[in-house]
């Protein structure tokens, strides 16, 4: 059986591996895979993307330019954006986005289109992951029947397994290779393969009973932590209306050392998984009758960060000098996460565009994104100089890039809000600083 040489190669390493999408997920496995020894084809739409990996030029913070460059000048990786060859690979991996649409419900249109692309060219003793966040039965209610459509049998003539991203970007502690892997196939065989080929590349593998455990163990992991980031930000609206500081509130609760873990209030949730995580199994729960009440909440607590900030915010500029249209505000950094360029999600975004509805003339400043899309309008990130954060009418910190000197703003600053607790170790000019 050809499944049973696919094993041979995996083991042996000579297998050829696809990874589609070479973005914060796919770009990262892709050359742990080559790093392992398997020859890596990546597939990405961005021709641009294509030609840096050629390059050995990495785009992505968790990469390395240098072992980027060994394992493509190394001829262990190459990228394309072309699906021909596809059927030449003993496995392909996609990574591909799982957005939600504008009504909030799961977009799996990349997912479809690279199934798609796939199936054309399926053939006897392959296998097939999928990595992409989304609900539990995607694998086998969408993928499957794209794939099967051509009448070969998963389990005896290919493989089909899911195994959830765990990308943290920024992580530098804890990348791919010395993660753990959840892996659930179609079929016991699927399982073992494609646990097989993980295997060589990341430091364990936990295989589980189907695909829909799986999937369903990725969304228990990131909405935990929505759910948590939830309870803290809703006890910081209370602290606020209450008087009381929720960030010393925080910071003492996390000294018991038994039954609490801690979490810090914020803008709002950003990223590509805590937020849309919620969305995809809400979405999928209805199917059975079942209302995810308790997580749509926690979800839109967070939703509703963006709007407590500003508003809070519009408050101090009131108390301040009795103006808000027309106020200058500065905000710095637009990221949803410290020292990550990814703004997808980012609270930043909603907050521009709630501050600019209020006639407030923002700009930003961000070393990690130069230029920034709200709206439909084109932001360009301003230069960091005394005239400029000592001529705004607050200083908004949204992001708490390591990068910032946080003496140096509250120096020049007039007011500082901060979203972060970034100020927390600056001594001086304290009566500046508002915290949210």
């Amino acid at each position: 059986m050809e499944v049973d040489q696919l094993r041979s190669r995996i083991d042996d390493r000579t297998a050829a591996v696809g990874v589609a999408g070479l973005g914060y997920v796919g770009l990262p496995l892709a050359v742990e895979f080559a790093r392992a020894g398997f020859r890596v084809t990546g597939i990405e739409s961005d021709a641009g993307r294509v030609v840096q990996v050629s390059h050995g030029e990495s785009y992505i913070g968790d990469v390395r330019s240098e072992d980027l460059s060994v394992v493509v000048k190394g001829g262990r990786l190459r990228a394309q954006t072309s699906w021909d060859g596809t059927a030449d690979l003993d496995a392909v991996v996609m990574c591909v986005p799982t957005p939600f649409s504008p009504n909030r419900e799961p977009d799996l249109s990349c997912v479809r289109a690279a199934t798609e692309e796939i199936a054309r060219r399926l053939r006897p003793g392959q296998l097939v992951v999928l990595e992409s966040t989304t609900y539990p039965g995607t694998t086998e209610e969408v993928l499957l029947p794209i794939l099967a459509r051509g009448g070969l049998r998963v389990g005896r003539d290919f493989c089909l397994a899911y195994s959830p991203e765990r990308v943290d970007p920024g992580n530098r502690d804890y990348q791919v290779a010395n993660t753990p892997k959840v892996v659930g196939g179609v079929t016991p065989l699927c399982t073992a393969l494609a646990a097989a080929l993980y295997e060589k590349a990341v430091i364990k593998v936990v295989p589980v009973s189907s695909p829909r455990v799986a999937e369903m163990a990725k969304l228990l992991e990131n909405i935990f932590r929505n759910v948590n980031i939830a309870l803290v930000n809703e006890l910081a609206m209370l602290c606020d209306r209450m008087g009381i500081d929720v960030w010393e509130v925080a910071e003492a609760a996390a000294t018991k050392p038994f039954g609490f873990m801690s979490f810090q209030p914020g803008p709002g949730v950003g990223g590509h998984c805590i937020p849309v995580d919620p969305v995809y199994l809400a979405w999928k729960a209805k199917e059975y009758d079942f209302y995810t009440n308790f997580i749509t909440l926690a979800a839109e607590v967070n939703a509703n960060m963006p709007y407590f900030a500003v508003h809070k915010l519009l408050r101090l500029l009131a108390q301040q000098g009795g103006r808000v249209l027309g106020s200058r505000v500065l905000l710095l950094g637009v990221t949803f996460k410290r020292n990550v360029a990814d703004v997808r999600n980012a609270p930043a975004i909603k907050m521009l565009e709630l501050l600019r509805e209020h006639g407030i003339e923002v700009v930003y400043h961000d070393p990690l994104v130069p230029r920034l899309e709200v709206k439909g309008s084109l932001l360009e990130s301003v230069s960091l100089s005394p005239e400029v954060v000592a001529g705004a009418d607050c200083v908004v910190i949204h992001t708490d890039h390591t990068s910032f000197n946080y003496d140096w703003i509250v120096e020049h600053a007039r007011l500082v809000f901060d979203a972060r607790n970034a100020t927390r170790d600056v001594k001086s000019g304290r009566d500046r600083v508002v915290r949210l």
